[in-house]
């Protein structure tokens, strides 16, 4: 296993020319010291988990102290931010360390956020608080258990610094780790730029690092483009199915890999309610999470708009080759949610009238304010019988009639492929967690560290939601429905 000083640094983003970033060191919080720590992560670089306990481990992922090997700098990129076109963007508070080869010769980005100023800033202060942070340690380790792609977290570094929010906070850095950083963004600002060979520069680099069956091909870029548009769809099917809301899926926050980046005022349903907005910045509700989808699909076309130099000639053409892509995105994204949700459902195997069946049980699970994650947690222990037995998912609903009608349907399609109930739970319970980051839980680990330094709860919830599908009875409180205070917590894009 490798200590700070060993690491195998790798860094072939840093080898792109000077245009696609600029050098320099984070700035070190003031006497910053440990939060967190996740050992699931460190061993995606072979790092000695026993590295966290030496004083030095603050001092060389906090900026305080050169990485050997690393090549720090922050990436340029822009995007359409709530759909408007920003020209430029990038790394405003966070640097890229560089990039470590795993034991499995995984490379993963080392991306330190909070960490200073940098040209991108754009008048801000280049930090994080330890509200964010913990936010965004805790959600992408759980959105790992859940399966879904995303950037991992290593480290949180607190300090008594004082950052102004909304209010005088705390701040705070977050080590992310991702086998890329790379935008639509990043595509996006030489498109606009007229740049086009540092825009042909970028997708081959992507190529051979990330995509490298294509390397090569006369129809690289179109194919490249393709592979996005499905990635992204699939992803996007992952968050509608876990019923996750991103809140800021501006194209500078959507990844060329299709993996959940950037969390901020993320939120997990409660209720079923499919226009809700987790984020209260968004006043008019663009990331709603019924528009998530669509807003996917935009941001495709932006990603498209910025590769068609690469596509072909003439610009017709290109125009032509950009839209076969894209018309893969809501096929592969109906079928891919559509088996997601069966499997929710415990279905084996496709069948006409499944999509009717689903789309009544969530009309009947909005129209009664029913938790989204609890409801399809107890319906695993569905029983074809009917009975008592099925009555905790029949108290569910404040019109069980409707329920009992929609049940028996159900009951009839389950009996059509000879379902059986012990196996039909079994793998019903690998797909529905019992356990959810829901905004409540965060905000309590948020309190305990931010009001009594105690970071406990952080490294609770992070082992729980390992494995949000195992049924634990001593973490049963974290299952159940949040406390009515939960209402009124809200999240925004400081968050």
């Amino acid at each position: 296993m490798s200590t700070l000083e060993t690491l195998p640094f790798d860094n072939t983003y840093a080898r792109l020319p000077g245009a696609f970033y600029t050098r320099l060191d984070p700035t070190p919080l003031d006497h910053p010291y440990l939060v967190a720590f996740n050992a699931d992560a460190a061993a995606l670089i072979d790092l000695d988990p026993r590295e966290a306990q030496r004083p030095e481990f603050v001092e060389y992922l906090g900026g305080a102290r050169p990485l050997p090997g690393s090549e720090p700098l922050a990436m340029l990129y822009s995007g359409h931010q709530f759909g408007h076109y920003v020209p430029q963007l990038g790394d405003g508070r966070a640097i890229l360390l560089g990039e470590v080869r795993g034991p499995d010769g995984v490379a993963w980005d080392l991306h330190l956020k909070g960490a200073g100023q940098t040209p991108f800033s754009r008048d801000g202060d280049g930090r994080a608080v330890l509200r964010s942070v913990i936010r965004e340690y805790l959600a992408s380790e759980a959105m790992h258990g859940l399966g879904i792609p995303t950037t991992r977290a290593l480290c949180i570094l607190g300090s008594d610094e004082e950052i102004y929010r909304e209010s005088i906070e705390t701040g705070a850095m977050l080590l992310r780790l991702a086998p890329s950083h790379v935008r639509f963004g990043s595509f996006e600002v030489f498109y606009h730029r007229e740049q086009h060979a540092h825009l042909a520069r970028l997708a081959d680099y992507v190529i051979a690092h990330h995509y490298p069956e294509l390397e090569g091909l006369a129809d690289r870029h179109a194919r490249l483009l393709e592979a996005v548009v499905v990635r992204t769809a699939h992803l996007l099917a992952a968050w509608q199915a876990v019923g996750f809301a991103h809140g800021v899926m501006n194209t500078d926050n959507m990844s060329i890999l299709g993996i959940t980046l950037d969390y901020g005022p993320y939120g997990f349903l409660d209720a079923y309610d499919p226009g809700f907005v987790c984020n209260h910045s968004d006043h008019r509700g663009r990331y709603a999470f019924d528009r998530q989808p669509e807003i996917a699909y935009w941001n495709l076309g932006r990603l498209a708009q910025a590769l068609l130099p690469l596509l072909g000639d003439p610009p017709e053409a290109a125009v032509e080759v950009a839209h076969a892509a894209l018309n893969r995105y809501r096929p592969a994204f109906r079928e891919r949610l559509d088996a997601l949700l069966r499997a929710k459902l415990g279905l084996a195997a496709a069948r006409e009238g499944d999509a009717h069946l689903v789309a009544r049980l969530l009309a009947l699970l909005h129209a009664n304010a029913v938790d989204y994650s609890i409801f399809f947690r107890a319906l695993c222990r569905f029983r074809s019988a009917g009975g008592e037995v099925n009555a905790p998912l029949r108290d569910q609903f404040l019109d069980r009639p409707a329920f009992d009608t929609w049940a028996d349907d159900y009951r009839c399609r389950l009996g059509e492929e000879g379902s059986e109930d012990e196996a039909r739970r079994a793998r019903m319970e690998r797909v529905n967690p019992k356990y959810v980051l829901r905004n409540y839980l965060a905000q309590q680990a948020i309190n305990r560290a931010t009001r009594e330094r105690d970071y406990s709860e952080i490294e609770r919830l992070r082992r729980l939601l390992r494995d949000p599908f195992a049924e634990r009875p001593e973490m049963a409180a974290y299952a159940g429905y949040p406390p009515e205070w939960a209402r009124r917590i809200a999240v925004s894009c400081s968050s």
